[in-house]
């Protein structure tokens, strides 16, 4: 797809974000604001919902305080709790069946990323009888208005609880992709602290590298946003500086937890218009093919796909080197400064500089598939053919 293509359309698709009804969640904030849930649902007209989470949290007892919070108000659910980490179309069929026959209103989806796009499918499936999660996947093709979704993050990472994207693997093929549509968007969100205080280091550092790399994809794409998104994409970054490293050291400390929250939420947020970009079109196909945990995957490529995108990216990337303090003599020295500052911050939690499970037989195919998802849409700094993708994923192999 020619370069040109993009740009143009890029330059049209801009045009149309002016029409799109943008909007951001409620929140309900603070530590212990889970037990509250119960009854902002139960003033919204519901009274049975579906919970949507997995395994790990429901051994570690995580949802037993907002569940306990539901029975003493009197709101019925039910629980799915078979959402993989990479969640494939059966979560979202077997989520589907079991909101359906249990007679559910609304849902609400507890845990990380994985949790909230099944919850997502799962909702625009309700609406889209006779569709295949394969067919919804991609641009605008859920158009109605979804069950409502009450979003709870016990991660400070995907943001899924103010993005339009939910994220499904096709089981049989292992491709990743996406549907996107506003109705996706959860109309409440839950920010506890206290739901991530048990968080172990290693998913502390992914997550949070995540919300980074949705912050510093979205501002260094820039076409699409407006004045909310880059302020957000900024105030996310700066939290970020301050508070990931806190809170990988001391997962105890409810401020950088909360703020951690608040810098996952703005980024979820800012990219929800702004897009992401090459670095999310490659890990999402190592969560495809490999099993590669998505926050593992964001945080070992941005780097690569930054230093590769060069002065074009420059003049953003000192901006946020700017935002936290950074300083230079110019935009190029700034900008290999906040890049520095990213190696150096994994390199302290132990997060490794590339990634060795890319098979030479699977390039070709996590090429093809990086180009479909980020090629025409995302508008990246620069916009790279076949030999620009395979050379990042080669620095990414032999880092």
């Amino acid at each position: 797809m020619g370069k040109m293509y993009c740009r143009i359309y890029q330059a049209v698709f801009k045009i149309g974000m002016y029409l799109i009804p943008w909007g951001m969640p409620e929140t309900l904030e603070g530590a212990g604001a889970v037990k509250q849930l119960p009854e902002l649902i139960r003033k919204k007209g519901y009274n049975k919902v579906l919970v949507v989470t997995d395994k790990v949290l429901m051994d570690l007892g995580l949802p037993k305080g907002m569940l306990d919070a539901m029975d003493a108000a009197g709101i019925e659910y039910v629980v799915y709790d078979g959402v993989q980490p990479n969640p494939t179309d059966r979560n979202v069929n077997e989520g589907l069946k079991l909101f359906r026959e249990s007679g559910c209103q609304a849902m609400v989806a507890f845990g990380g990323g994985s949790p909230m796009d099944c919850c997502k499918g799962i909702g625009a499936m309700a609406v889209k009888k006779g569709k295949t999660v394969e067919q919804l996947q991609g641009l605008f093709k859920v158009l109605h208005r979804i069950p409502t979704i009450f979003a709870v993050p016990t991660t400070a990472g995907t943001g899924s609880e103010t993005t339009v994207a939910a994220v499904i693997t096709n089981e049989k093929t292992h491709h990743k992709a996406s549907m996107n549509d506003t109705s996706l968007m959860p109309k409440y969100a839950v920010l506890d602290p206290e739901l991530t205080v048990g968080l172990p280091p290693k998913v502390t550092s992914t997550t949070g590298m995540d919300a980074l790399c949705h912050a510093v994809e979205c501002y260094t794409n820039n076409t699409y946003n407006s004045k909310l998104e880059k302020k957000l994409a900024e105030d996310a970054v700066k939290l970020i500086y301050d508070n990931l490293y806190t809170a990988y050291c001391d997962g105890s400390n409810l401020e950088a937890r909360q703020n951690m929250q608040k810098a996952a939420f703005y980024a979820g947020r800012a990219f929800t218009r702004g897009c992401v970009g090459y670095v999310h079109a490659i890990g999402h196909t190592l969560g495809g093919l490999y099993g590669t945990p998505h926050g593992l995957a964001m945080s070992v490529i941005l780097p690569h796909v930054m230093r590769q995108f060069g002065s074009a990216a420059h003049e953003r990337l000192a901006r946020l080197a700017e935002v936290c303090g950074m300083t230079g003599a110019n935009d190029a020295e700034k900008a290999e400064k906040f890049i520095s500052w990213i190696e150096e911050l994994k390199a302290k939690m132990n997060i490794p500089a590339g990634l060795d499970v890319i098979k030479d037989e699977d390039v070709p195919q996590i090429i093809a598939w990086a180009m479909k998802e980020a090629n025409p849409l995302y508008p990246v700094p620069v916009v790279w053919d076949k030999a620009d993708f395979e050379k990042c994923i080669s620095t990414i192999r032999n880092a």
